[in-house]
């Protein structure tokens, strides 16, 4: 059963794909850009990041070493469109404390540590629940890591992959055995693109309540009828 659930999910990456074409993800010009992405998008619309990403840019604040001398105060104001200003100033903060104190305040050490142990660390840090530590991974670090948000959530319970109720653990298993059978460097790549191109059929079909005329996805709807509206 799970075999069978884990080859629909690459069928349905597949016709995503084919239909929406390749989305270059993350859009970011830098890893720490995507770092700070990662966390300013908690509980808020990207349109709202992309103005706190102006403000620091606009600054030149998007480096470790600008974060690192930046007043935790001035911060605060600077991200203030994404909201939660204290508790996501906070965090990057201590994003950045934890680079200096494991890997020299460099990105491309911490990318060089294995997944298991980026990601146990990064877990317990303030601000980071699975998806920030998976996104992170996959997108600034070059890790391939499954993204669990709640448009996959909604793709594998409402067609059936799973059920409603799953863990995060669950789902995120279910997208690894998709893409188990390839090779390290294109495991990476297919997990950028698998979350990229779910995010993109989420908001284009598979909203809190489905559209599903014209989904790239409606062809399996034949098997397991109707959608389970979440």
């Amino acid at each position: 059963m799970r075999h069978n659930a884990a080859r629909r999910l690459r069928e349905f990456y597949s016709h995503l794909v084919e239909a929406y074409g390749p989305q270059q993800w993350w859009p970011a010009k830098s890893a720490f850009e995507v770092v700070i992405g990662a966390y300013l998008t908690q509980n808020t619309a990207w349109t709202s990041v992309e103005k706190s990403i102006a403000n620091l840019a606009q600054r030149a604040l998007l480096s470790v070493a600008a974060i690192r001398a930046l007043p935790e105060s001035e911060l605060r104001e600077l991200i203030r469109p994404s909201g939660y200003m204290m508790r996501k100033a906070a965090a990057i903060k201590a994003f950045v404390a934890f680079l200096d104190n494991f890997y020299e305040g460099s990105l491309e050490k911490l990318a060089d540590e294995s997944s298991e142990i980026a990601r146990e660390r990064l877990l317990v840090l303030p601000g980071v629940g699975p998806e920030t530590a998976d996104a992170i991974l996959l997108y600034a670090l070059g890790h391939p890591a499954i993204v669990v948000d709640e448009y996959l959530r909604r793709v594998v319970t409402r067609h059936r992959l799973l059920p409603e109720k799953a863990k995060y653990t669950e789902i995120q298993a279910l997208g690894e055995a998709a893409f188990a059978g390839d090779a390290q460097a294109e495991r990476a790549q297919h997990c950028n693109e698998f979350h990229a191109v779910m995010v993109e059929v989420g908001k284009r079909h598979c909203r809190r309540n489905p559209v599903c005329d014209g989904c790239p996805l409606q062809w399996d709807l034949r098997y397991v009828g109707s959608p389970v509206r979440s």
